[in-house]
C-alpha cells in the first residue's frame, strides 16, 4: 500500500463505504417519502375518499415547511455535521410514520373538536400533521445532510461518488411494487407502522458509521493521507483548507450569476419531478392500469435511470458538466411531454425510458457542479439557500396539477407546463460559467 493512500478498510477508501451507506439511507427515504408517494396517495384516496387537491395540500404544506427551514437546515448541516443531523432526521421520520399508521384511531379521539376547522375529517388533519413531521425529518437528516457528507469526502471523484450515493433515490423506486404489495396486504396503517419501526431500528447503527469529513480520520478527499507534519502543525478545523478547491461563503456564492442560473434551471426541472412523484401513479391508473402495473412503469424508469446515473457520473469527470446537464434535461422534458399528451401503455414506457435516463443522468450533476463551483466549506448552506425558491415552486406545482385534474379531468395542462419549464432549464444550462473567487 502506497504511503500516499488513505487509511483503508479492506483496501477500500472509507469514503466509498460512506457512499454505500448514503445510498442505503436515501433508498429508504426515497421509497417512503418520494418514489412511493403515488402509491400512498392512491391508498389514501381509496380508503378515505379525499380529493387529490386535498391530498396534494399536505405535500404543498411540506414544501412551505421546506422553504422556510431549508436554509436553516443547510446551516445546521455545515455547523453540526451530518452525523447528528441524520440521527435527528431519521428518528423524526420513524416517529412520523408511526403517527401516520394511527390516523384512524386518532381521528376518533376528537383532538381537533374545539378548533374552527373541526368540521374537517380529523383523519385528514392527522395525515397532514404526520406527513409534515416526516417531511421535517427528511429535511433535517435526509438528502442534504448525506450529500453534504459525500461532497466533503470527494473532489476529483465527486460526480461519480454523488452518482453512487444518489442511486438510492432510484433504488427506492425499484421497491415501490413491494410497498404497493405491503399496503395491499397489511393496509396503509400496517405498512406505515412497519416503516416507522424499521427506520428507528436502523438509525443507530447508521449514525455510528458516519464520519462528517475525511479530515476527522486524518485523510484528504479522494483518498490521500494528510502528512503527519501537517496534522501536527494545523488545528483540525483548518485541515479542510489544505486542498486547492474554491472556498466560497454563502454570501459570496449568492453574488455570482452561476448560483442563480443553476438554481433557476433546477427549479424549472424539479417542479415536474416532485409532481410526478405524487401524480404519476394516479395518472396511469386513470387510464385503466392497476396500481401494481402503474408501479412497474415507474419501476422501469428507475431501471434505466440507474445506469444513466453512473454513466453520467463517470463521463462528468471528462466532459463539460453544463452540456451534459442540458442534454439530460432535454430528455427529461421530452418524456414529460409524452406522458402529458398520450395515454397508451406503450407511450407510458417511452415516457419512462426518456424520463428515467434524463432524471437519472442530470440528478448527480446538478448537485456535484455546486461542489465544483463553490467548494466544501459552506456547501450545505449554499444548497439549502438554493432550495428555498425550489420549495416555493413546489408548494404550488402539486396543487396546480391536482386542481387541474379535479376541474378538467386531465393532466394535460399541468404536465405540458412542466415540460416547457424543463426545456427552459436546458437553455439556461448552456450559458452557465464557473465563477471566479475574488
Amino acid at each position: 500500500m502506497n504511503a500516499g493512500r488513505a487509511v483503508l478498510r479492506g483496501e477500500v477508501f472509507y469514503g466509498w463505504w460512506l457512499v454505500g451507506l448514503s445510498s442505503f439511507m436515501l433508498t429508504l427515504m426515497s421509497l417512503t417519502v418520494f418514489q412511493g408517494l403515488g402509491i400512498i396517495l392512491v391508498a389514501l384516496e381509496r380508503s378515505y375518499g379525499w380529493s387529490r387537491t386535498a391530498l396534494s395540500g399536505a405535500f404543498s404544506l411540506a414544501r412551505v415547511e421546506g422553504a422556510i427551514l431549508g436554509p436553516i437546515e443547510g446551516v445546521l448541516v455545515d455547523k453540526v455535521g451530518t452525523r447528528r443531523m441524520v440521527l435527528i432526521g431519521y428518528t423524526m421520520m420513524g416517529l412520523g410514520f408511526i403517527w401516520l399508521s394511527q390516523i384512524d384511531a386518532l381521528g376518533r379521539l376528537g383532538v381537533f373538536s374545539a378548533l374552527p376547522i373541526s368540521s374537517l375529517d380529523e383523519r385528514l388533519l392527522h395525515f397532514y400533521g404526520s406527513y409534515m413531521f416526516v417531511s421535517l425529518g427528511t429535511g433535517l437528516g435526509g438528502w442534504l445532510a448525506l450529500i453534504a457528507m459525500v461532497n466533503n469526502w470527494f473532489n476529483r471523484r465527486r460526480s461519480f461518488a454523488m452518482a453512487g450515493a444518489m442511486s438510492g433515490i432510484h433504488l427506492g423506486g425499484l421497491l415501490v411494487p413491494v410497498l404497493a404489495l405491503a399496503i395491499e396486504w397489511y393496509q396503509l396503517s400496517g405498512a406505515a407502522l412497519g416503516i416507522g419501526v424499521f427506520l428507528l431500528v436502523i438509525v443507530g447503527p447508521a449514525v455510528k458509521a458516519i464520519r462528517n469529513r475525511p479530515e476527522d480520520m486524518g485523510l484528504q478527499p479522494d483518498g490521500g493521507m494528510i502528512p503527519k507534519s501537517v496534522r501536527d502543525e494545523q488545528p483540525r478545523q483548518q485541515l479542510t483548507e489544505i486542498d486547492d478547491e474554491p472556498d466560497f461563503t454563502a454570501m459570496q456564492a449568492l453574488k455570482t450569476p452561476a448560483f442563480w442560473m443553476l438554481t433557476i434551471a433546477q427549479v424549472a426541472s424539479s417542479v415536474a419531478i416532485v409532481t410526478l412523484a405524487l401524480h404519476l401513479v394516479p395518472k396511469l391508473t386513470d387510464t385503466g392500469m392497476s396500481p401494481t402495473a402503474a408501479a412497474f412503469v415507474q419501476q422501469f424508469s428507475v431501471i434505466v435511470a440507474l445506469p444513466a446515473q453512473f454513466i453520467s457520473g463517470y463521463l462528468a469527470e471528462r466532459l463539460p458538466k453544463t452540456l451534459m446537464i442540458a442534454f439530460f434535461l432535454a430528455l427529461q422534458g421530452a418524456g414529460i411531454l409524452i406522458i402529458a399528451l398520450f395515454d397508451s401503455v406503450a407511450m407510458a414506457y417511452v415516457f419512462a425510458f426518456l424520463y428515467g435516463v434524463g432524471f437519472g443522468g442530470r440528478s448527480p450533476l446538478t448537485t456535484a457542479i455546486r461542489g465544483d463551483y463553490f467548494g466544501r466549506k459552506a456547501f450545505a448552506t449554499i444548497m439549502g439557500i438554493s432550495q428555498f425558491p425550489m420549495n416555493i415552486a413546489m408548494i404550488f406545482a402539486p396543487l396546480f396539477a391536482g386542481y387541474m385534474f379535479d376541474t378538467t379531468g386531465s393532466y394535460v395542462v399541468p404536465f405540458t407546463t412542466f415540460a416547457a419549464l424543463t426545456f427552459m432549464g436546458v437553455v439556461l444550462m448552456l450559458f452557465v460559467r464557473k465563477p471566479k473567487q475574488e
